[in-house]
């Protein structure tokens, strides 16, 4: 990598935010002292439980960092559909003994007042998913030194990417876990995507500004291969998620090796948008009845979801899985970075005869960021 973020983290390897409380301070911090770029998750947080996280995570690493944050949703919901799938998770609240919650629980996730903390006291790196931000959004981001990355499903949203002034795109393919970061959601998003060889291939050519990959990476050699497709970085999630510095419950863990957790699907099952999970009885049962409704669907299901996982019980848990999740590594996050830059390695070597080739290739160009890995 060169250029902006050469200063910001050594190894082209990016830990996703995953929301829910998997991607904490700890998480993020042994990410970036391994020289990859740990990211907290801001979603479904208040402003404030932002702010303390930022605060605790400088506690822990003087290295840089970004903090992801979920941009508002247009209020397009079929209530009727809403009200038809409340009456079919009833029977899921009595066997759970909890009550369903409240679809109406807000929508926006708190965006503006946490963009004006990020504003206040500036982080090295901010992503956005569910959307693109405003050109205003990134400007003002880039006049307190802030590296902008938005999400990206197709080359058409990396065009309002580039438009939106964003010094990187996160190609993300549809083998990743958890949301897909459609920037409009519409029932064709159901089941389908592009893969993520593809997508990255069809982004470079359409926008110029730097592509950071993401969907289904593992391994080393599988970073090699995006970076030789066009992308200057990758981001892993699911890959993290096993890791003792990972917030996710235990189950969750230990469901991703599992043989009777087998493969993976698109589902709008526990939030109303297509969120790639492990195949569990919870999604089996209800996955073709959920519309398409975010965030009321998940706002609907949070009580379930947590009452399973208060119970110990991974069919009633939304278990969010990359399409890779049966190479999971219970590694320590910061060892994981290690392996994974050795991989990378080995599999530079192994194409050109170069070892540590990949770890400075890429076409990361001069963006708003300030130069030296930007604020803390």
């Amino acid at each position: 990598m060169s250029s902006a973020l050469t200063d910001l983290f050594p190894h082209p390897i990016v830990q996703a935010p995953m929301a829910g409380g998997v991607s904490g301070p700890e998480l993020a911090a042994a990410v970036s002292e391994a020289g990859g770029l740990g990211f907290l998750a801001a979603g479904y947080k208040t402003a404030d439980g932002m702010y303390q996280e930022i605060k605790q995570l400088r506690g822990l690493t003087n290295r840089p960092f970004g903090v992801n944050v979920f941009l508002p949703q247009p209020e397009c919901a079929d209530r009727a559909a809403v009200e038809v799938y409340a009456h079919q998770l009833a029977g899921e609240a009595t066997w759970y003994e909890t009550e369903l919650g409240d679809p109406d629980s807000g929508r926006d996730d708190g965006f503006d007042a946490k963009l004006a903390v990020l504003l206040d006291d500036p982080v090295p790196v901010v992503s956005f998913h569910f959307g693109c931000p405003s050109r205003e959004a990134v400007d003002a981001l880039h006049r307190v030194g802030t590296f902008t990355l938005v999400t990206a499903t197709t080359p058409e949203e990396a065009r309002a990417v580039e438009r939106a002034g964003a010094d990187a795109v996160i190609a993300q393919g549809v083998e990743a876990g958890g949301h897909q970061g459609t920037h409009r959601d519409l029932p064709e998003n159901d089941g389908t995507g592009l893969g993520l060889l593809s997508l990255v291939a069809q982004v470079r050519e359409t926008v110029r500004i730097p592509i950071v990959a993401a969907g289904g990476i593992m391994r080393g050699s599988q970073i090699a291969a995006v970076l030789a497709a066009g992308a200057s970085a990758v981001q892993l999630g699911t890959a993290f998620l096993a890791t003792p510095e990972s917030g996710a419950h235990a189950l969750h863990k230990q469901a991703l090796t599992n043989p009777l957790f087998a493969r993976t699907e698109l589902t709008r099952a526990f939030s109303g948008r297509p969120a790639r999970a492990l195949v569990n009885r919870f999604l089996r049962e209800h996955g073709r009845y959920a519309p398409a409704a975010y965030p009321e669907v998940h706002h609907l299901t949070a009580p379930l979801r947590k009452a399973a996982a208060k119970a110990g019980d991974a069919q009633g848990m939304a278990l969010w899985a990359g399409q890779g999740h049966r190479q999971a590594r219970a590694l320590p996050a910061g060892r994981l970075v290690e392996v994974l830059r050795d991989e990378l390695d080995a599999a530079a070597a192994a194409l050109s005869g170069t070892p540590g080739s990949f770890r400075t290739s890429g076409s990361f160009g001069a963006s708003g960021a300030s130069g030296k890995g930007g604020p803390r």
